[in-house]
């Protein structure tokens, strides 16, 4: 079993494919999880001056397990680094590699890991390869940095490329995203779910609303239909929206109709409370390269939960489209809606068949044998 030096984002913060992978890999292996090196310089914001702090008092701790108590266990030592973020520039690369040696490099020791290999999720760590005595480097890429809001797009994308000519396996969850990098060492891994959690039933969350609900999970982003939405409840008022996530774009289009509630982030396992008892669940994207690109982890979610879906079309969906409804307009959207309250006999068993092989101890064990193979 190959040792690792994890590369993420922020242990607990949300569950990330890098998160369920890792923590589904299988064997005995030690695993120290590095925190998230910035995609972005910091601006002079309160709320970046607040993750600034916020960083900087988790790296004065020593490496271990995180005590937010909704945040499941780490596999391992939780290393909160500090660097540069996106630094560019000989000196403050250096600078960066001597920090991530020094601090990395004594968690690892102190985990006994010699000649782990390094898993990197993000490309602003590229500055830790060959500084932690590694015996390989397996880029995992979830997202694609060219076109994720939020990140330097431009910087993202030269630092992925650094990474990929150096690593030895590349993991992409996406074909779209696997077709930018050498073949010979690149291999699709598509996102899996948590079938026992959300395929096993649970009580109905208190808050969800009575009646026909349309529902949705995740961040409010930019990357979602708002426009659609509004025109979709505007023609349901019988129908209840309901959104469950943090915000992190302009929802005023829809905030302040009366049938959609915006009510905010909720744990993980709290999830399938809300997507086992919707009437429908939602998938409203955007049509741009972020979204054609992705592998939404919700998709196989709501699938394992066995709900009707009603989505904007997206490469990932293909394999399921006969699974969903799939609208592109608010009439088409409004169609599907009012059709999944005769959601047929056997219908929800067909969804959860379909992602039943699917699980992330799967994907996790087919990135193991990857990783794990003699020569790579």
């Amino acid at each position: 079993m190959t040792d690792l030096i994890v590369f993420g984002e922020d242990w607990g913060a949300h569950p990330s494919s890098t998160q369920h992978l890792v923590s589904h890999l299988p064997g005995d292996r030690q695993i120290v999880w590095v925190n998230s090196i910035g995609l972005r310089r910091p601006r002079l914001t309160f709320g970046d001056a607040g993750r600034v702090i916020r960083k900087l008092i988790a790296a004065a701790r020593p490496a271990a397990q995180p005590t937010r108590p909704a945040a499941p266990p780490a596999p391992g030592p939780v290393v909160q680094p500090i660097i540069l973020p996106m630094a560019q520039g000989a000196v403050a690369r250096r600078l960066n590699r001597f920090l991530l040696a020094r601090k990395v490099g004594a968690a690892a020791r102190a985990a006994r890991l010699y000649h782990p290999v390094l898993w990197i999720s993000l490309p602003s760590a590229i500055d830790a390869v060959g500084a932690l005595d590694e015996s390989a480097v397996v880029y995992y890429c979830g997202d694609d940095f060219g076109a994720l809001a939020g990140v330097d797009h431009a910087r993202c994308l030269k630092l992925e490329a650094e990474l990929a000519a150096r690593a030895d396996l590349i993991l992409a969850a996406s074909p779209a995203m696997a077709a930018r990098f050498p073949a010979a060492k690149t291999h699709v891994l598509p996102h899996g779910v948590d079938l026992g959690l959300f395929g096993t039933p649970v009580p109905r969350a208190a808050d969800l609303p009575d009646g026909p609900v349309a529902g949705f999970y995740g961040t409010l982003a930019e990357w979602l239909d708002y426009g659609l939405i509004a025109a979709t409840a505007r023609r349901l008022p019988e129908w209840r929206f309901v959104f469950v996530g943090p915000v992190a774009a302009d929802v005023s289009a829809i905030s302040g109709l009366p049938n959609v509630s915006l009510l905010g982030a909720r744990p993980h396992a709290a999830l399938p409370s809300y997507s086992q008892h919707w009437t429908a669940g939602l998938i409203p994207f955007l049509d741009n390269a972020q979204i054609r690109a992705s592998n939404p982890l919700k998709l196989r979610e709501y699938l394992a939960a066995g709900r009707p879906i009603v989505a904007t079309p997206f490469p990932a969906m293909l394999p399921y489209a006969r699974h969903m409804s799939v609208a592109a307009t608010p009439g088409a959207f409004g169609d599907a809606l009012r059709a999944a309250l005769l959601d047929p006999p056997g219908a929800a068993a067909a969804r959860q068949a379909a992602v039943a092989g699917e699980s992330w101890d799967a994907r996790a064990a087919a990135a193991a044998a990857l990783i794990d193979a003699p020569g790579r």
